[in-house]
């Protein structure tokens, strides 16, 4: 079961992914675009390009495991980082916010299907 506990380290990939990846293109990409060890027990997360969907990547004991979450209206917000970043290290509440609708800049609540 994946679980992001205070300790964790979360890695957000800056660049739009096809969400038909699974766990070994995930992994590729964390191995060879952010030359980083998928199996360090760091989280990674991707977004697709219409922002709509999410995937967290984690190694458990034992192999991957994946959360995916699609929405059904709105858009989840990208974290600021740099032009050209590859990743950015995010906070755990900047996670928690994506996933809730938080607006990230104004701390409001983005559209949600209800």
């Amino acid at each position: 079961m994946l679980s992001v506990g205070p300790n964790d380290k979360l890695n957000f990939y800056a660049e739009a992914v096809d969400m038909r990846k699974g766990f070994d293109g995930l992994s590729g990409l964390v191995e060879n675009e952010l030359e980083r060890d998928p199996t360090n027990g760091e989280i990674f997360i991707f977004i697709n390009k219409a922002r709509n969907k999410i995937k967290l990547l984690q190694w458990e004991a034992g192999g991957f495991a994946i959360y995916y979450k699609r929405l059904e209206k709105g858009t989840f917000e990208i974290p600021s980082h740099k032009a050209g970043d590859k990743s950015i290290s995010i906070p755990k509440h900047t996670l928690e916010m994506m996933l809730c609708g938080i607006s990230l800049e104004q701390r409001i609540q983005r559209k949600r299907y209800a």
